[in-house]
């Protein structure tokens, strides 16, 4: 199915760009723009972005690696922590 008209991007496209992105680099942090870039595309209008990322959240290699997730919460305590 077409999830970015502008740039003919399929839902096959973007499941296959970062099933290519977790082989390549299991700690990546997959991102829209990473997508593009791995399609050779650009974005345009960003219409289809809520299509886009709905469907990257559905591909089973999208999930933050284990040793990548909390890293924000634990960062954002320090920072309030040494704050004082």
């Amino acid at each position: 199915m077409i999830v970015c008209h502008c740039m003919g991007i399929t839902d096959k496209d973007i499941r296959s760009a970062i099933d290519w992105m977790r082989a390549s680099d299991p700690e990546t942090i997959v991102t829209p723009g990473k997508i593009y870039r791995a399609l050779g595309k650009r974005a345009d209008c960003g219409g289809c972005m809520p299509h886009f990322l709905d469907t990257m959240r559905k591909c089973d290699s999208f999930e933050v690696p284990v040793n990548l997730r909390g890293l924000r919460r634990a960062t954002t305590a320090g920072m309030n922590g040494n704050a004082g």
